[in-house]
Formats: structure tokens, C-alpha cells, sequence
């Protein structure tokens, strides 16, 4: 164990515990318990450096008094104003000032993290002059592993029959997941089964998303929020898992279908350039009849499987060795702080 003490810090942490967000805090925890740090989340507690994981005004007053004292401040930019865009109601409309704030709160940081490439060029391109790094929230490729029995337990909870074919998506009731297309190919083929696990209020959503969630089709199902434990069976049990996101600081789904070796179709969008190929590693489709052709092809059989080469994807983000890169960072902030 290194002399070090990691108070990680996420404010709102119940709320947020299932969005992505609340999936990368449980892989931090398990990335340092993995490589044997010491980590707190009690905010009484001693530390050595504060790792801030939101943007909320706690988190920022917080992050200001750690700084007071001397502590070192490591601000985690899991979100840009460009995946703030099109989440919720209104949300266009503050997504200038929501930059603005998150600019004053990064920069409190003495090292910003942030999940991908892409994500880092976001932010250099906002201004910020903190040292930016990119790391992963990484996948826990133990968790994630094909299990044929709870693919057909999967299956038999949902009614499918062993010759359905069975599409799935994962991710929060807001436009910006790629939800409306999402509803659009169910509609376009209903041939195929499709099923889309994650929940957020509807309240909160634009009319066009309640509506695409409360479609009525006989081969669409929205069943809401699930454990990881059935996730696993779903990804198992699928005949193919889609990811028509339309932005993202770098998307844990694909992650975790990539670690179950899921056959995989993501959108061809900016995060996924460094890590995924197309035709190599997944396939991409660049838009809703691009979806529908490539869906047909995997299903059909008519393209390669990549999902060997996808959990290798899984294999270079796994936490272990994110655990690591964490604490090569951790040290060097603090040797540059000394």
C-alpha cells in the first residue's frame, strides 16, 4: 500500500448512483481497492488529496476550503456542456452559463481528469488552464463476463423465445442517448425484439421523449432501471446491443458490451475516434438508415464478428490497470505539489 489517502467526494451520490456517473465512483473505489490505496469518503476525514467527481456548489465551496488548507484538488470532469445539451427540459437554454460554472469549477483543481481524448480537447478548447488529463472510468471485466445461464434467464423473464432476435440499449430517458432513434428502428423493424434498460424522470424529459417511451409496440419494452446482475444477463442474452448516443465523455455501456463480448453497433461521434474502429473493434453507424443497415447485416450474420477484438477494447480499460494510471497520477500531482 502507498503512503496515500484519496478522499473522493461526489456530491448528491445517492441521486447519482444510477446514472453513468455513479458507475464510474463505484469503478474509482474498486480501481484503488484493487491496487491497495486508502480512500475516505467521510468528509471529516484526514487526506492527503480531495477528488471531486460533480459540479454542484457543495462541491465547488468544498473544494475551496481543501485549497485554503493546502490540500491537493483533483477535479474529475465526467461532464462538458456539450453532453449537458439536450438532457433535459430547458436545458439549451443554460447550457452557456452551465459552461461558465463548470469552468469556475475545474479550474479549482490542480489536476483535471476527464474520460477520454475527446473529452480532454472539449475542455483545452473552453480555456481552462489546469493540466488536463485523460483516463477512463474503466469497465470490471471480473463483473462483466458472458453468463449463458443468465442470458436465458434474461430471456425467459422478458417472454423471448430462443428464435427472437433481441436488440438492446442502455442509458437515461433523455434525447441526447439517442432514445428517439432508438424507438424509431423498433418501429422500422418490427421483426426484431428491442429493449432499453435505464430510467430518469419523465418529468423532466421533453414531450417528443415521453412520447418515444411510452410508444406502444408489441416488440419494444422499456423496463426502467436494473441491477448490474441483470445487465448481465441482458448482454448475454442479446443478439446485438446498439449505443445511439449522440454525445458522450465516453460511454460505459459500450464498455461493458464490449467486456461480455456483445456484438456492438455505436454512432459514429467524436469520443469513440481514439478506442473504437469501425469494422475493427465494433461497427459505427452515422445515422438512423446507416442503424437499421448495419443491424440488419450483424443479425443477419452478413458482417465479421469483432467481439474478440471489442474485449480487447475491454481488456486495455480495465480498472486494475486504470487503478494504476490513477496513482501514477495521484503521485505525480503530488510531487508537483510539494
Amino acid at each position: 500500500m502507498i503512503n496515500l489517502k484519496v478522499l473522493l467526494y461526489t456530491e448528491g451520490l445517492k441521486t447519482l448512483s444510477k446514472s453513468g456517473l455513479g458507475k464510474a465512483i463505484k469503478h474509482q473505489m474498486r480501481a484503488l481497492e484493487e491496487n491497495n490505496v486508502e480512500y475516505t469518503t467521510d468528509l471529516d476525514d484526514d487526506y492527503d488529496i480531495l477528488h471531486i467527481n460533480y459540479y454542484g456548489p457543495k462541491s465547488y465551496l468544498f473544494a475551496k476550503k481543501a485549497k485554503k488548507e493546502g490540500k491537493i484538488v483533483i477535479y474529475h470532469a465526467h461532464s462538458t456542456e456539450e453532453d449537458f445539451r439536450n438532457s433535459f427540459i430547458g436545458s439549451n437554454l443554460v447550457s452557456q452559463p452551465f459552461k461558465q460554472w463548470l469552468i469556475t469549477c475545474y479550474s479549482l483543481g490542480d489536476r483535471i481528469l476527464t474520460p477520454t481524448p475527446y473529452s480532454k480537447r472539449l475542455l483545452e478548447g473552453y480555456g481552462i488552464e489546469v493540466p488536463i488529463t485523460a483516463i477512463s472510468n474503466g469497465v470490471d471485466t471480473n463483473f462483466f463476463k458472458r453468463n449463458e445461464y443468465e442470458g436465458k434467464k434474461f430471456r425467459k423473464k422478458y417472454g423471448y423465445k430462443k428464435s427472437d432476435k433481441v436488440i438492446i440499449g442502455v442509458g437515461l430517458y433523455i434525447e441526447r442517448k439517442g432514445i428517439l432513434d432508438f424507438v424509431e428502428l423498433a418501429k422500422r423493424m418490427p421483426e426484431y425484439k428491442f429493449i432499453w434498460f435505464g430510467h430518469s424522470p419523465l418529468a423532466a424529459s421533453p414531450s417528443k421523449v415521453r412520447k418515444a417511451v411510452n410508444s406502444k409496440l408489441d416488440n419494444l419494452l422499456f423496463p426502467g432501471y436494473v441491477e448490474p446482475t441483470e445487465l448481465i444477463g441482458a448482454y448475454s442474452g442479446c443478439d446485438l446491443f446498439i449505443f445511439p448516443t449522440l454525445e458522450e465523455t465516453e460511454g460505459i455501456p459500450i464498455l461493458e458490451a464490449c467486456s461480455m463480448k456483445a456484438k456492438a453497433i455505436v454512432r459514429d461521434i467524436g469520443v469513440f475516434e481514439d478506442w473504437l474502429t469501425d469494422g475493427v473493434n465494433v461497427y459505427k453507424a452515422s445515422d438512423i438508415d446507416d442503424f437499421e443497415d448495419k443491424i440488419r447485416k450483424v443479425i443477419n450474420n452478413e458482417l465479421p464478428d469483432l467481439t474478440q477484438e471489442g474485449y480487447k477494447v475491454a481488456q486495455e480499460h480495465d480498472i486494475k490497470k486504470v487503478g494504476k494510471e490513477l496513482i501514477d497520477i495521484y503521485k505525480e500531482v503530488l510531487e508537483e505539489n510539494r
